[in-house]
């Protein structure tokens, strides 16, 4: 059994990537294996836009992601600095900065780099998509 960290770097649409990130992390927990987090940097950030409006025939990446954590008790971890470039701010972040609107919402958090970093130190593998 692994344990692994997954780090998204594609946005939910445009790109196969980070669907793809999404099957390798079923398949792994239903292969016995442990996820320590999902951590969503550069435009994979743009996967916790809470405004994202999947078509209804279209497979909704947000929703799985957020069922896949809530069933496996892992967390979804925003970069923050690459969250605020791309417009995508918790309520925190929004009161922060000033700003009345926020588009990131739990269980999605903000996190640093050094997040990332300290959980490579536990975990077995980096896996980045």
């Amino acid at each position: 059994m692994s344990k692994f960290i997954i780090q998204i770097n594609s946005p939910a649409y445009g790109s196969a990537s980070s669907y793809n990130a999404y099957r390798f992390a079923e398949a792994a927990l239903q292969n016995g294996h442990l996820i320590d987090k999902v951590f969503f940097y550069q435009d994979g950030v743009l996967n916790t836009n809470s405004l994202n409006s999947p078509a209804s025939d279209e497979f909704d990446l947000q929703s799985a992601w957020l069922s896949l954590s809530e069933q496996y008790n892992f967390p979804l971890v925003n970069c923050v600095s690459a969250a605020l470039r791309r417009g995508v701010l918790s309520s925190s972040e929004a009161k922060e900065n000033n700003t009345e609107h926020w588009n990131m919402e739990p269980p999605f958090i903000m996190g640093g780099l050094g997040e990332l970093v300290t959980g490579i130190e536990t975990a077995d593998r980096l896996v980045s998509f």
